[in-house]
């Protein structure tokens, strides 16, 4: 298939009649650059369904706050403008996962948790920003879904049956990788660069530019989350981890295990809680 013409749909995606009528307009208010934490809160606000997955989102182990938050102008405030765009766009794809590929959402979730649990060992500022970004990292291939659903279903099917990586397969088709159609679709709609990076090279940490940290830490945090096994990403095997992450994060073997026994519960809880009532 010719890279331009996969590109060209891709940036159309938002025409495509299969998008949720609930992510155009998320898309039309987190495209504006002036947009203000008070719009967005009286969007969301608007929307019971909305408001109700983003609660549960905040108040869910993912995020690990000790209380619980009962509103949607205290999560906002909370996670700011940055992560919020994430977590909307993040629990507005949640429905296209479930109904299109079953068990990438919680496969997206405990990468999340994972980057969360790592930022906070490295002390890094906006551990939610980073887990969003986990929680994005496979946004591409709810694109390609969307836009190429029989040839991705396919392309899944031939990595299983190749024995190869699902990105290996996605480059020989279509040109390029989910990784890469996730960063260019972060692009369009305007996402932070803290965002787009994670997304774009978690499966290349060595190719980020500014925020180097954060995308190595989605990097792991994907690998962890598949040696854990759980949910389906489209992945049977899980990658190594590339030696700039090792490198840049400075990890012990003894903290990798720690991490896998701190990440235990929320990924138990939160498989359960998402999976309860929707």
């Amino acid at each position: 298939m010719n890279t331009q013409d996969v590109i060209a749909k891709i940036e159309k995606i938002e025409s495509l009649p299969t998008i949720p009528p609930i992510l155009k307009k998320i898309l039309s208010v987190i495209e504006d650059p002036r947009v203000s934490l008070q719009k967005i809160t009286d969007f969301v606000s608007s929307d019971p369904t909305l408001t109700a997955r983003v609660l549960k989102m905040v108040n869910s182990p993912v995020y690990g706050f000790p209380g619980r938050i009962s509103s949607v102008s205290h999560a906002m405030v909370i996670l700011g403008l940055n992560a919020v765009k994430g977590l909307l766009l993040g629990v507005s794809v949640f429905e296209i996962m479930q109904k299109n590929m079953i068990g990438l959402w919680e496969h997206s979730l405990s990468t999340a948790i994972f980057a969360r649990i790592i930022a906070m060992k490295r002390q890094l500022q906006a551990p939610e920003e980073i887990s969003i970004g986990a929680l994005l990292h496979d946004i591409g291939k709810v694109i390609f879904i969307m836009a190429f659903k029989d040839e991705y279903m396919k392309i899944i099917n031939s990595a299983q049956e190749k024995a190869s990586f699902l990105y290996e397969i996605e480059r020989q088709y279509f040109g390029l990788t989910h990784a890469e159609v996730g960063g260019i679709i972060a692009k369009k709609w305007k996402f932070p660069q803290k965002l787009i990076e994670p997304i774009m090279y978690h499966h290349r940490p060595q190719l980020a530019e500014k925020f180097q940290v954060e995308t190595a830490i989605v990097h792991i945090s994907n690998i962890l989350a598949l040696a854990r096994g759980v949910g389906y990403s489209g992945e049977i095997f899980v990658p190594s981890v590339h030696p700039f992450a090792w490198e840049i994060l400075n990890f012990k073997s003894d903290e990798i295990l720690e991490i896998f026994k701190e990440a235990e519960e929320p990924i138990t809880t939160s498989g359960e809680i998402f999976l309860s009532d929707e």
